[in-house]
C-alpha cells in the first residue's frame, strides 16, 4: 500500500508521468524517501508487476529553487551518462525516463532502475573498500563514449574559498595561491565528477569485509570530460574528511596501483587536489549534515572543518 505521506511529496503530475513509463499491468505499491542527497529529492518506488512480484525504481526530482536552475543540465548529463553506461562493465542504474524541463511534471525529474547494495561510510573495512573504489574509478575513466559529455567546469575561485575557523592561515593562503594559477595541461577522460563513498554501493557479506564487492555507482548528474586527477582528487578529499587525511593520499596511490594514470609532476597533482579540497570548503556544513544523517553522528561541521584543514596542510607538505 502507498504511504500517503510519502506519496504526497511526489506531486500528482509527476506520479502520472511515472505511471506512463511503467510496464503494462504494473502499479505503484509504495514510495519511500531516500536520505543522504543534498541537491534533489530521492524516492524509491516499489512497483507491483503483472506476475505478482515487485521491482524497485528510483525517482530523482529537483524541487529546491536554488538547484532547479541547474536541473536541466544535470538531468541531461545523467540521462546521457546512463545511456552511455548501458552494456559496459560499470554497474550503473538503467535509464527509464527523463523530464529535464518539467514538461510532464511539476519539477524536473529522472526515473531509473534501483540497484542493490548500500553506501558504506564507516571506518570498518576501509582497507578493503579503498582498492575497490580505485579499481572502479579506473574502469570509469577507461570508457570512451560515442558522444563526450560537456567539459568540466571548476566553480571555485580564489575569492570564493571559505577558510575554516581556526585553520592554518598561512597554509590556506598558500593553497589559495595554488588555484590562482592556470590549470595544468590535461588528457581528457570520462569523469563521474562526484565519485566518492556516498555514491558507490557495496554488498558487504555478514562474514565480514573480505567478501565486499561494489554493486553500483550512482548519481551521474555531474558527468564531465576532463582530467582523471579531478575525480581522484574529489574521492581523496571525501575519504580524508570521512576517515582522516592519510586516506586521501592512500586513495591516489590505490588508483595508480590499479592502473590509473595521474599527472606526472607533483605540482600538477597538487593543483587538482588542492582545488577540490578548497571547493569542499564552501559546502562543509551541507556535507557534514548529510553524513550525520547517514549515521556518522560524530562528524559535526567543526570536526569536518578540522579534518579539511589538516588535509589541505598535508597536501602542501607532501606535494608542494
Amino acid at each position: 500500500m502507498i504511504n500517503r505521506d510519502e506519496a504526497a511529496a511526489v506531486r500528482p503530475m509527476t506520479l502520472a508521468w511515472v505511471r506512463r513509463h511503467l510496464e503494462v499491468g504494473e502499479r505503484i505499491l509504495g514510495i519511500e524517501a531516500l536520505h543522504g542527497g543534498i541537491t534533489a529529492e530521492m524516492r524509491r518506488l516499489t512497483i507491483g508487476t503483472r506476475d505478482g512480484g515487485t521491482r524497485d525504481l528510483v525517482l530523482r526530482t529537483y524541487v529546491d529553487p536554488f538547484y532547479v536552475q541547474w536541473a536541466q543540465d544535470w538531468l541531461n548529463r545523467e540521462a546521457g551518462a546512463l545511456a552511455a553506461l548501458a552494456g559496459t562493465d560499470v554497474p550503473a542504474p538503467a535509464l527509464v525516463a527523463a523530464d529535464p524541463t518539467a514538461a510532464h511534471g511539476e519539477y524536473p525529474s529522472l526515473l531509473m532502475t534501483h540497484l542493490a547494495g548500500r553506501a558504506v561510510l564507516d571506518d570498518e573495512g576501509l582497507e578493503t573498500r579503498v582498492p575497490l573504489l580505485a579499481r572502479q574509478l579506473v574502469a570509469v575513466h577507461a570508457l570512451r563514449p560515442a558522444e563526450r559529455p560537456p567539459e568540466y567546469v571548476a566553480l571555485t575561485t580564489a575569492d570564493t574559498v571559505v577558510v575554516p575557523k581556526g585553520a592554518d592561515a598561512a597554509a590556506w593562503a598558500a593553497a589559495i595561491d595554488v588555484i590562482r594559477e592556470p590549470a595544468p595541461p590535461w588528457a581528457g577522460r570520462f569523469l563521474h565528477r562526484d565519485f566518492q563513498p556516498g555514491n558507490v554501493l557495496f554488498d558487504v557479506p555478514p562474514s565480514g569485509p573480505a567478501g565486499t564487492r561494489i554493486t553500483g555507482v550512482i548519481d551521474w548528474a555531474a558527468t564531465s570530460w576532463g582530467p582523471a586527477d579531478l575525480d581522484v582528487a574529489h574521492c581523496s578529499t571525501n575519504l580524508a574528511l570521512l576517515h582522516g587525511p592519510a586516506w586521501g593520499q592512500r586513495f591516489a596511490e590505490a588508483y595508480e596501483e590499479a592502473g590509473g594514470v595521474l599527472a606526472a609532476a607533483g605540482s600538477e597533482r597538487l593543483y587538482w587536489r588542492v582545488r577540490d579540497g578548497l571547493a569542499c570548503s564552501e559546502e562543509v556544513e551541507a556535507v557534514a549534515r548529510a553524513w550525520r544523517e547517514a549515521g556518522r553522528t560524530e562528524l559535526t561541521t567543526q570536526a569536518v572543518e578540522e579534518r579539511l584543514d589538516a588535509y589541505v596542510t598535508t597536501l602542501l607538505d607532501t606535494l608542494g
